[in-house]
Formats: structure tokens, sequence, C-alpha cells
């Protein structure tokens, strides 16, 4: 099996998936006594934004990691932006570290198409074979489905239901309520606490309905971030036509040397 079939693109979205876990755990619903002017207490206003996104029907999520891991590894993402829906839809695309070139991603159900760029072909095949695949695929999605192995992460990282359990986790007893601030145009009021070194922060909506902006982590090593938008928005994942993608099946079968 190529390395390309089998390792980055699953990696990535592997990774992606287990930082929501490590982002959300163990935050939502912590005990604190602080209290927030004119907002609910820190673990009712933490409860309410994980009431919102577990109800959500969909949300555009924005991953980001700016930790020097990423940044140098081509195998790791650096950024997301996918919308995604309880139906297993999503749309979007996603950036690797270390030059390792971007991917446009549309999932429908259990089928996915996925779009390398150029960069992304020459940095996963050593030598002629990455050029030659820059150029038999340029322009092209890649085909196939969730249970095949280079395609088998997205069907997590890109379903809302798998995002919304990921969510449920139990609470420190330590959560920190901030002043509340502005996210570009959103205000949101911070809900902070410590694990193991690390710091992690829920940027709640102050206004009603209270939900889950972002949940970013800091610390030795680590610089990642949520951000969640576009709440009950539809998501439209189009297939592209099938002259513009060929069948996952064909990209082992490119030139050995």
């Amino acid at each position: 099996m190529s390395r390309t079939r089998g390792f980055t693109i699953a990696t990535c979205t592997a990774t992606a998936s287990a930082a929501l876990g490590l982002l959300f755990s163990p935050a939502l619903g912590g005990v604190s006594s602080a209290q927030g002017g004119g907002n609910p207490d820190p673990q009712k206003l933490a409860a309410q934004a994980q009431q919102s996104l577990r109800k959500a029907t969909s949300v555009r999520l924005g991953y980001s990691d700016r930790s020097a891991t990423a940044a140098s590894n081509n195998r790791l993402p650096t950024s997301m932006n996918l919308a995604i829906d309880r139906k297993g839809n999503c749309t979007g695309s996603m950036t690797l570290g270390g030059h390792g070139g971007s991917v446009d991603i549309i999932k429908r159900g259990t089928a996915v198409w996925l779009k390398p760029d150029q960069t992304f072909w020459r940095a996963e095949l050593p030598g002629e074979r990455g050029v030659t695949a820059s150029r038999q695929f340029k322009d092209r999605y890649i085909h196939g489905t969730t249970s095949d192995q280079m395609l088998s992460g997205i069907a997590n990282t890109c379903d809302l239901a798998s995002l919304q359990q990921a969510a449920t986790v139990s609470a420190p007893s330590s959560l920190k309520e901030g002043l509340a601030t502005k996210l570009g145009t959103t205000r949101v009021v911070p809900l902070t606490f410590q694990v193991n070194g690390l710091t992690s922060t829920l940027y709640v909506t102050a206004d009603k309905p209270h939900r889950l902006y972002r949940a970013a982590q800091t610390g030795p090593g680590t610089n990642l971030s949520l951000t969640f938008t576009d709440y009950n928005k539809p998501v439209k994942a189009v297939a592209p036509a099938a002259a513009q993608s060929v069948d996952i099946s064909a990209v082992p079968k490119l030139p050995t040397s």
C-alpha cells in the first residue's frame, strides 16, 4: 500500500479529532464560586454553551494549530475550515504544516471527495512519483468512502454527532470566569481552567443564546483552538462532476520510479 493511501490524510483528520476531546475535557459544566456581571455563574454558562452545541443540527468548525510541531510537520494539519452536520455532510479545506500543501474536502454520508493541491502530492510522494501525481491529479478529486484507510479519519472529523459526543465531558473544580471581551465582532465570556500544565479557555457568547464560540488550549508545545460559527445553517455538500474526480483505487497505480 502506498504511503499516500495509508497515512497523511488519515493522520491529519485523526489528529483534529483527538484535539476535540483534548480541548473540551474536562471543561464543560465545571464548579466554581466565581460570578460574572449579568451572566449565569460559570458552570451554568458553560452548561448552556454545551447544550447549544449538542442541539445544533450543523456548525462551521475552524481548527488551528500554531505549535512549532504542526508548523514543521507535513503530516499534521495547521488549519481546517469545515462546515459539518448531523447527517454526515461536510465541506471545506485543510492545510498541512511543513509545506505539505492543502486539501479540499467534500463528504456526503459515507462518500468522500478530496482534492489535494500539487504541493501536497509532491510532499507526499518522493521524487518523480510526486511530480507525476501532481500532474495526473491536478484539479481533480480523489473519490472513495470512509471505509478506505486513507479516508477513514474524515468520518469522525466531518461528523457533527462525533463532535457533540466529544463535548460531553466531566468537569474540573476550578472553572474561572473572566471579563467579557470581543473576538472579532463577537462578544464572549472566557471560562478558564488548567490541567497538566496546559491552560484551556472556553469563549462563550455573552448574548443569548449562549453558545460555544471558541475553545483554546495553550502551554508548552501546545497552541490549539477550535472556533464554532454558523450554528444550524444548512451544509451544502455538492458532489463534484464525475469528470472532475478519479477513484481512489487509481492512486497506488502511479509509477514507482
